[in-house]
């Protein structure tokens, strides 16, 4: 467990990460059709990201969630990691998770992935700029 602190009032959020699979007819088939025909996809899971009430609107949801993405894209330089997984507890949730690129599963709207591909990608154009 990962969590964010102020020193004035204590944790202010957490995440967890752990590993994770999803099958191939989960994904969205124009995804799904490029990839090997394994029965199982490898990926990362960022379990319940949750910030206290007192500091919403500060952005320590957005600091939790990168620093998340960031610490999954360090262990995906060594081992093979396909996305990075969210499960929404709710459309609040959902919608912060697709404000930064996150997309529903196509038969489980609460469960979002986004490709390390596409990250790595937006991560390399910043480094450009």
């Amino acid at each position: 467990m990962f969590v964010a602190v102020d020193p004035a009032i204590g944790i202010v959020g957490f995440y967890t990460l752990s590993s994770f699979t999803i099958s191939l007819p989960d994904l969205p088939t124009e995804i799904g059709r490029k990839l090997p025909r394994y029965g199982s996809i490898p990926t990362a899971l960022i379990g319940r990201l949750a910030r206290d009430e007192r500091v919403r609107g500060t952005g320590v949801g957005e600091i939790l969630l990168a620093d998340a993405v960031r610490r999954v894209l360090q262990v995906a330089a060594t081992i093979a990691i396909f996305a990075i997984v969210v499960e929404a507890k709710d459309e609040n949730a959902a919608d912060f998770y697709k404000s930064f690129g996150f997309v529903p599963f196509p038969d489980q709207p609460a469960r979002l992935f986004m490709m390390t591909s596409t990250v790595e990608q937006a991560r390399e154009a910043a480094d450009k700029d």
